[in-house]
């Protein structure tokens, strides 16, 4: 069989790049169902996030979140005043209505809860704590830490700080001011509602000492709505401290140590003197930072550390002016604020979790294809025809960032399109760089992961419960400590080397950027903003580029030494300042193992071929195109078993424009034999020659004038068969008409050319369509060296007859080597120059 003209050259880089590109384009036209199934995932999750918040905001369109007007002042049936607004029976109105005059609430001190009071514990052995008893009967009082450089000074003022009587003028909130008031309960986003009120904790008022009946209820008028609250003594505890580093340790040594309840040990506040006297007052004063609402913002020291810095300035001026003397604080308030729609985006609240899922399910469309092409043999079978690593990896990464890259352009203009914040309110410029390093590293970690995994079902198994639990650990502990500000920042730094953990920190930053923007009216994430230091962006940019860097270069040198065939060396890098070994022939008559020497006694016609063998490697020639040197392979013994002789010592001198094919049973050596000369084993010892290149080294080489149909058949399922020979034909230089008269002689030569057989999908062939297809492809453009692996495998008798006539045309100037377990010796013996019969033992 003739394929036109024999190639001059090989294939360059970029015709080897647009064979690849041509059949990666066609393989992506044949997956058009996996293609839409991948995209409307992001799709249908937008148009989902969509209804929801459509949903979401019906509910808030109903009237009891919407401003209105009620009847203040009525003569039977008729109303007489009106008074519209906020309406103070129905609390939910103040997210969205007007408020031109915010209610004056009574400041208050920011207190632990009655469970974490401090007391004795084992950690803090000061006698002056409360005695541990006190939580049961809930009896804890306040502490409060004092030191400075003149305590009596400072004890005064403490004593001045808090009051030891209780007094309440009228049922307006107001009139509490002249007392300490505190509240457990955590501050909201604003102070429109003071949490205090609105919630079944009791509000304290703080005294020197508490009576036994000092709680009790007080009616509290607020706007046109009255409402019960409960009013308890608290008393406060005066300590004082010899330095503020006694008082620094104290507090932060009790604050939420563990998880026990009994190991929190909480300080209501501590106040540092310092150099005050009479003259001067110096103060420094400790408060709570750490509560936060979901948004970080501190409302506690707008509106609850106010009342700390008022006590001290009052009990100076009382330490100066007398008892009598107090400078009021009346009240806090908000500020007004004009109608604002309420505005929940649950794209923006969600994103974070449902994005990562979006962006991460690509990993597991690129790893399982690269797994399936180990799998199939398809990315050695590419190799041994031609196919350099350069162009394969340039194009292969190419071709799945072009798919991430659409997929991700598609993901993001659609989710503009419907108006997710998500997308709308950050810097398009800021998601693209984000995105575009984002899907680098993910590609580059499919590289590197792919050399891990032998099997398509376990590798997509694998990646899609990284995939979920990725998702699920970010979500769900991940921002925990992100947000926690008392989490080392530098631990989260060592959390997002993990690239999902980084993914999701900066879909996280994203999301509180068009949440917060939309919310307060302003915008999302610009790059200004990457310099603050609670955006957490900016590092992440920096770490997954970095990584991709590395993952890229880990990947690509992994792949050399592992998954390519060569059976290079972990060195592989360092080889280059190496000696290069001789790769021209050598005697190599004796094999030595360990410390023994083996002298190998022959058969007369074993030991005439080993004779001509020796010769050819003292005094090479060009016309013999496969010189085999005592190659042996030897499979090293499991669970107590002995080694496995597969191939013992074979010498063989194979000139062009011969046949030569090798007999044997079942696991008599041959295709052990075929895998070691093709690169898909590595010999025991000896070496063979091809083209006067030896397979040891430079397979490379090699591959570029060879041709292999393996003992299975590997083809790509949806690929018809004419784009096979079309794919390794340009792999051999084989371009215009040139290559396509190879392509019909081919399929003619191996019957399927006509009835619509060529362009129909390899993985509806039957097993001998796919045995004569790989035969075609094994002869196709002229390669100098072929090797046939059971060939005629599942061939009926009239097509294994046709299958010999094509081989036997084909052996004109080149090397052909075959095997088979099913012709006879006599009949194989008549139509071929040279057999080779083997024995069960090799």
């Amino acid at each position: 069989m003739r394929n036109g003209n024999r190639p001059n050259e090989l294939a360059s880089f970029w015709i080897q790049a647009n064979a690849l590109l041509r059949k990666n384009l066609t393989f992506q036209k044949r997956n058009v169902k996996t293609n839409i199934r991948l995209i409307f995932f992001p799709f249908g999750l937008c148009i989902l996030l969509v209804l929801l918040q459509n949903l979401l905001n019906n509910q808030f369109d109903k009237a009891k979140f919407k401003c209105g007007c009620i009847c203040t002042k009525t003569q039977g049936e008729r109303c007489l005043e009106n008074q519209c607004g906020v309406q103070f029976s129905d609390f939910d109105q103040v997210g969205a209505c007007p408020i031109t005059n915010p209610i004056e609430w009574t400041p208050l001190l920011q207190i632990p809860d009655l469970r974490y009071r401090a007391v004795r514990t084992d950690f803090l052995q000061y006698s002056d704590f409360p005695n541990p008893l006190c939580r049961i009967n809930g009896s804890c009082p306040l502490t409060m830490l004092f030191t400075g450089t003149n305590q009596s000074f400072g004890e005064v003022l403490s004593w001045n700080m808090i009051p030891s009587t209780f007094g309440i003028n009228n049922t307006d909130v107001m009139g509490l001011a002249t007392n300490v008031m505190g509240s457990a309960s955590e501050t909201e986003n604003t102070n429109f509602l003071e949490p205090a009120f609105f919630s079944d904790r009791p509000v304290y008022y703080l005294q020197s000492q508490c009576n036994k009946n000092s709680s009790f209820s007080v009616p509290i008028q607020i706007s046109t709505t009255s409402i019960q609250q409960e009013l308890r003594c608290a008393q406060a505890l005066r300590l004082w401290r010899n330095s503020s580093s006694e008082v620094n340790n104290e507090l932060y040594k009790g604050y939420r140590k563990g998880n026990a309840e009994r190991k929190i040990n909480e300080i209501a506040a501590g106040y540092d003197f310092l150099n005050s006297n009479e003259n001067i007052l110096n103060v420094s004063i400790w408060y709570n930072s750490t509560y936060k609402n979901d948004t970080g913002f501190d409302l506690i020291a707008l509106a609850r550390i106010p009342r700390s810095v008022n006590l001290v300035s009052n009990a100076y001026l009382q330490f100066l002016l007398g008892p009598g003397t107090k400078m009021l604080f009346e009240f806090v308030k908000e500020m007004p604020k004009p109608k604002t729609p309420i505005k929940f985006d649950l794209a923006s609240l969600l994103g974070g979790l449902f994005f990562t899922w979006v962006i991460l399910q690509l990993f597991p469309v690129v790893l399982t294809s690269l797994v399936y092409e180990k799998q199939q043999n398809l990315r050695i079978m590419m190799k041994m025809h031609g196919l350099g690593d350069g162009p394969y990896w340039m194009i292969s990464y190419s071709y799945f960032l072009a798919i991430s890259f659409i997929y991700m352009l598609c993901f993001v203009i659609f989710g503009s399109v419907i108006g997710l914040k998500f997308f709308t309110m950050n810097d398009y410029s800021i998601q693209f760089v984000f995105y575009f390093i984002y899907i680098n590293l993910q590609i580059s970690l499919a590289f590197l992961l792919a050399s891990l995994f032998s099997n398509v079902k376990t590798a997509t198994v694998i990646a899609y419960i990284g995939v979920f639990g990725t998702g699920l650990l970010s979500g769900f502990l991940f921002q925990f400590f992100v947000q926690d500000n008392s989490f080392p920042r530098g631990w989260i730094i060592v959390m997002e080397l993990y690239p999902g953990f980084a993914l999701y920190r900066g879909l996280y930053e994203f999301s509180q950027s068009s949440f917060s923007g939309d919310t307060l009216g302003t915008h999302g994430m610009r790059w200004g903003d990457l310099s603050d230091s609670t955006n957490g962006m900016k590092e992440v940019l920096i770490i997954i580029f970095l990584e991709w860097i590395l993952v890229l270069f880990f990947a690509y040198y992994v792949d050399q030494v592992l998954t390519t065939g060569s059976w290079k060396s972990p060195h592989l890098f360092l080889k280059r300042f190496q000696k290069k070994p001789s790769s021209s022939f050598r005697k190599t008559s004796i094999q030595r193992q360990g410390s023994k020497v083996f002298v190998m006694t022959e058969k007369p016609d074993i030991r005439q071929e080993t004779e001509k063998v020796e010769q050819l490697l003292l005094e090479p020639t060009v016309n013999h195109a496969i010189v085999c040197d005592k190659l042996r392979k030897v499979y090293q013994g499991r669970d107590g078993n002995p080694e496995k002789f597969a191939v013992k010592g074979l010498s063989l001198a194979l000139p062009q424009g011969e046949c030569f094919g090798m007999l044997g049973p079942n696991g008599a050596g041959k295709t052990s034999f075929i895998n070691m000369m093709i690169g898909l084993a590595k010999p025991t010892s000896g070496t063979a020659f091809v083209q006067g290149l030896d397979i040891r080294t430079d397979m490379n080489g090699i591959y570029t004038s060879m041709g292999v149909c393996p003992q299975h058949d590997l083809l790509w399922e949806i690929l018809t068969g004419r784009e096979h020979l079309l794919f390794y034909g340009r792999l051999k230089n084989l371009k215009g008409s040139d290559l396509t008269q190879a392509v019909e002689e081919s399929l003619k030569s191996v019957n399927l050319f006509h009835g619509g057989v060529a362009d129909k999908k390899a993985g509806k062939y039957s097993g001998g369509m796919k045995r004569r297809l790989s035969v075609a492809i094994s002869l196709i453009g002229d390669p100098r060296v072929v090797y046939m692996d059971e060939p005629s495998t599942g061939l009926d008798p009239a097509s294994r007859k046709n299958l010999w006539n094509v081989v036997k045309r084909a052996k004109q100037d080149r090397a052909i080597i075959l095997t088979s377990t099913l012709f006879s010796f006599s009949w194989f013996l008549k139509h071929y120059q040279v057999v080779a019969l083997i024995s069960e033992k090799g």
